[in-house]
């Protein structure tokens, strides 16, 4: 029988999210596919220095030294180098002991089809436009931001921050907000505080993170959790029954109803916080490596596409990016 891949928590994470390729990607962007391919032969035996995705990629797989024989996680490179211009990064991975024998390289083809043929639970690339045709593809994946420059990890457990709505839940309370304003929203989320919200796309991925907690029964966890949410009381209540309902597993839970969440994130210590706002990543950045999670954009979709790029203005909910995506689909209407 085959690696059943399914059985694992699954990362696939692209060279340039694990490793520093900035000077490198610097030449491929000014000088062209050959000149890139040619320095990387160049310098093959040269050490590559970690990039933001390195700490979270060495906690994961510390999970597989816990208990002997027992993995619970697999890290694939994707990347869309050629094989012949690779061996720097196996050799960089070799250099660091990390527990990595799977890749994807595609010569310069799209990695989405092959997420779901390696069964990958999520995918962090420093390319945006990979990042995006993986979620339009259904993956769970994530545009990570560079390395905050002082960033100290925690050695003895990996830790994981996520955003609320859009992130762990669906976006259909943004869509209260969009349509009928921030009270209606806190009106709408108190009278269904007993309903369940929506997953988003990423709830599997902190179900399954859970399913590893409780499976490994130790005490601490080598895994923790925080859910670093700007919503506020009364909004509170459908988020922590909804969590209840999943019979997920949540360590520490922040609703900062409209306060910066970068100095928590710095104190929680995380190895990588998903959130789907830059206004929230770009300061927590700055502190802990973090990671933004694009909406679905279908064929006409360009406003939405735009919206999610830009700032959006901080609210005591974790929905105002509804107002810039109203905001930009009227100036799409008046443009075209």
């Amino acid at each position: 029988m085959g690696y059943d891949l399914s059985q694992y928590l699954v990362i696939g994470i692209s060279s340039r999210a694990l490793f520093d390729l900035s000077h490198e990607n610097e030449i491929f962007e000014t000088q062209g596919l050959e000149a890139f391919q040619k320095y990387q032969l160049e310098h093959e035996d040269e050490i590559l220095p970690p990039g933001a995705g390195f700490p979270l990629v060495q906690a994961i797989l510390r999970l597989n030294t816990i208990v002997p024989d027992q993995r619970k996680v697999e890290v694939i490179i994707m990347s869309r180098n050629s094989a012949e211009s690779s061996l720097r990064i196996f050799n960089s991975i070799r250099h660091y002991d990390l527990d990595i024998v799977r890749a994807a390289l595609t010569s310069g083809q799209p990695l989405s089809p092959y997420l779901h043929a390696f069964d990958v639970d999520l995918f962090l690339s420093a390319d945006e436009e990979e990042v995006q045709a993986a979620v339009n593809a259904g993956s769970a994946a994530a545009y990570i931001y560079p390395a905050p420059p002082e960033f100290k990890p925690a050695t003895d457990q990996l830790r994981i921050a996520f955003d609320g709505d859009a992130v762990l839940f669906s976006d259909d309370s943004e869509r209260i907000f969009k349509e009928h304003g921030i009270d209606a929203f806190h009106d709408h989320e108190e009278k269904n505080a007993h309903e369940q919200l929506g997953e988003g796309p990423f709830a599997k991925l902190l179900k399954t993170i859970s399913y590893l907690q409780r499976e490994g029964g130790q005490d601490p966890s080598p895994i923790r959790t925080a859910l670093v949410t700007a919503r506020s009381s009364p909004a509170h209540e459908r988020v922590i029954r909804t969590l209840r309902s999943w019979d997920v597993r949540i360590d520490e839970a922040f609703f900062m109803g409209g306060a910066s969440k970068a100095e928590v994130l710095k104190a929680f210590g995380a190895h990588i916080f998903f959130d789907d706002q830059d206004v929230h990543l770009k300061p927590a950045s700055q502190f802990v490596p973090s990671a933004r999670i694009p909406y679905v954009v279908k064929a006409g979709q360009k406003a939405l596409e735009q919206a999610v790029a830009k700032d959006v203005p901080s609210a005591d909910d974790d929905i105002s990016c509804g107002r810039a995506i109203r905001q930009s689909e009227q100036s799409e209407a008046r443009t075209e």
